[in-house]
């Protein structure tokens, strides 16, 4: 119903309650027999009443409150209007009729329209609030809800809001003393985290809401261990109430559990409403556009209206993809190889990008320790093919997508993106464009993390394969780097490199563990956990720096900028130009020796034990 016919209909039905109470303190008051003198009274009462009423509720608002949310406010409005109402009609009565309103009329009047037209009003909320009303859902699924706070108050408005069709509350669970065994909106809590097991035998839960995100990654990992214990099949997560205060999350956001809500610290959440204005009007290009960052980096960039989006890639299917997503929005597609030098040289040529973000490269450590020259031909040459595109095309600003294992690299993967960070930065010498790299740890979800991996090999029964019960690694998701991309390239004024704060690294079986938890089964009972051993480039402990880069802090308090190294140009020309005369004919020990003479200490036999060097804030 449109909102003039829903306040008509209102202000109808508001006119009988007002008769009706008006006609019922009369009957209360003189036993229901209405004397002859008062009839003339009770007429012009009765018109002067329903227009004063009807006034004072729209002056204060009472048809224009979605009363299914009416809370203590909105009983006050209702108090305030029949008030004032009252005591106009009284008012006027009491100087053009023949007989004033008895007193006790007066006050029973007052009374049975507050009451009416607040109990009719509040009815709504009412059927919300009690579960009782929801007559049609039989038998709602079970649900209890870890955390009293704010959070667990949003998931229980949450489930009301759906008429508890998604699931009747049975209660909460709270550490807090102080909560356990009081209401919270009429719900019980139940008992502290070790009481969950006997909690969801004796009511019978079948499913289980966390909603504290303030807690730590350690206490959520200990909360979800004993959930699983239960055999609770579905498990979910609030997010936090900033995330749904700021808009990055609405509040029917919860969600399953995720392997992200283990990883021990918050989400890095950078305003790119802030910063992305650069890329406002702008010609963006974007390669590896189909890839797993570079796909989400253009669904972030269409956001700011770029003027073109160019998406390029090598395989046509994901480019395909990304661009049927995006099809809205002003897209091209180029598919080209970046160690084809001409291609390049014509498509930027064509569009002439003010932006480019480089995200296409070969990641794949092992595939690349038996593919090397490929690692060199893509990351190294495909790279500078780019940057000197860039250069005589007049970008603007060069993004480079790289990876922490550029630093002190064991792998010809890593040694490959290091060198391509050394590129950019020798292109920033000489170049009017602004050249900077991004250097980030390993990204959840993304085509070649562990994440997928394990995800598989669970489904297949097992065994879940990890190299090495040290290992351990840094980690973000796929949001968090295309921001972080972003964000770089709002700050870059030339020859940086940006690093993310990522907190405390994680180690990879512990991962698997909580993997194969989260699919509801039993680490080493269910599913055993096999380990293989490392594998050729692999280090055991990633870094973010070399020890020859110091940092300093930007306007952004999780990123960091490593101090730019004065870099050979001469010896990284001279490698590239050997890499593109003779670079599927190189063999290892060639390529081993190119890549030393740029990073003398360079060696695949390197211990990979070492510690990482921490980010100096």
């Amino acid at each position: 119903m449109s909102h003039p016919k829903r306040t008509l209909a209102l202000m109808l039905f508001d006119a009988l309650l007002i008769n009706l109470a008006l006609f019922g303190s009369f009957y209360l008051r003189f036993e229901g027999k209405l004397p002859e003198n008062y009839i003339q009274t009770y007429g012009e009462a009765a018109v002067i009443s329903t227009v004063a009423l009807l006034f004072a509720f729209h002056f204060f608002g009472l048809y224009r409150n979605m009363w299914r949310y009416a809370s203590v406010g909105e009983m006050l409005s209702i108090v305030y209007a029949v008030t004032i109402g009252a005591a106009l009609t009284i008012t006027v009565i009491y100087f053009i009729a023949p007989i004033r309103l008895p007193h006790s009329v007066s006050v029973l009047f007052w009374l049975l329209v507050t009451f009416s037209i607040g109990g009719f009003r509040f009815s709504q909320r009412l059927r919300q609030e009690n579960p009782i009303f929801t007559i049609w859902n039989k038998s709602p699924r079970k649900v209890l809800i870890i955390g009293a706070g704010d959070a667990g108050v949003l998931a229980l408005r949450e489930l009301k809001n759906r008429d508890f069709q998604d699931g009747m509350p049975v209660g909460f669970i709270d550490d807090s003393e102080s909560k356990i065994y009081l209401n919270v909106q009429g719900f019980p809590v139940l008992g502290s985290r070790r009481d969950i097991p006997e909690v969801v035998g004796k009511y019978g839960i079948e499913e289980i809401i966390i909603a504290i995100p303030s807690a730590s990654g350690d206490s959520i990992r200990e909360i979800v261990e004993i959930c699983k214990e239960t055999k609770v099949s579905n498990l979910k997560i609030l997010p936090g109430v900033h995330d749904i205060l700021s808009g990055k999350i609405i509040v029917s956001a919860i969600r399953e559990v995720q392997v992200e809500d283990l990883l021990g610290r918050d989400p890095v959440w950078v305003d790119l409403q802030e910063v992305a204005q650069y890329l406002n009007d702008q010609v963006i290009l974007v390669t590896g556009a189909g890839g797993s960052i570079g796909s989400e980096l253009c669904r972030q960039i269409v956001r700011f209206s770029p003027a073109q989006l160019i998406l390029t890639g090598h395989g046509e299917n994901s480019i395909f993809d990304i661009q049927q997503e995006l099809k809205e929005h002003p897209v091209f597609t180029e598919i080209f190889d970046i160690k084809d030098q001409e291609k390049v040289n014509v498509v930027f040529e064509k569009y002439k990008p003010s932006v480019v973000f480089h995200a296409a490269a070969h990641k794949h450590v092992p595939l690349m320790e038996s593919n090397p020259e490929e690692a060199l031909k893509n990351n190294i040459l495909g790279t500078n093919n780019l940057a000197q595109a860039s250069d005589q095309t007049g970008v603007k600003t060069f993004v480079l997508v790289s990876t922490d294992k550029a630093v002190n690299p064991t792998s010809i993967m890593g040694a490959s993106k290091r060198i391509a960070e050394m590129i950019i930065q020798n292109y920033n010498y000489k170049s009017d464009t602004n050249f900077v790299a991004v250097r980030f740890g390993n990204v959840l979800g993304s085509r070649g993390s562990v994440i997928p991996t394990f995800k598989n090999q669970i489904t297949a029964g097992g065994p879940v394969t990890v190299t090495d019960p040290r290992m351990t690694r840094y980690f973000m998701t796929i949001p968090e780097a295309s921001q972080l991309v972003i964000q770089a390239g709002s700050m870059a004024t030339g020859g940086e490199i940006f690093i993310l704060d990522m907190g405390k690294p994680v180690r990879i079986i512990d991962l698997a563990r909580d993997l194969i938890r989260l699919s509801g089964l039993e680490p080493d009972k269910d599913i055993k956990i096999e380990i293989t051993g490392t594998r050729p480039g692999e280090k055991l402990f990633e870094e973010l720096l070399t020890s020859e880069e110091g940092t300093s802090a930007t306007k952004h308090k999780r990123i960091f900028v490593a101090r730019p190294n004065n870099n050979n140009s001469e010896v990284i020309e001279q490698l590239v130009q050997t890499i593109r005369q003779r670079g599927s004919y190189l063999n290892r020990d060639e390529i081993i020796i190119g890549l030393r003479q740029l990073l003398p200490d360079f060696c695949m036999e390197k211990d990979s034990t070492q510690t990482k060097i921490a980010v100096n804030k």
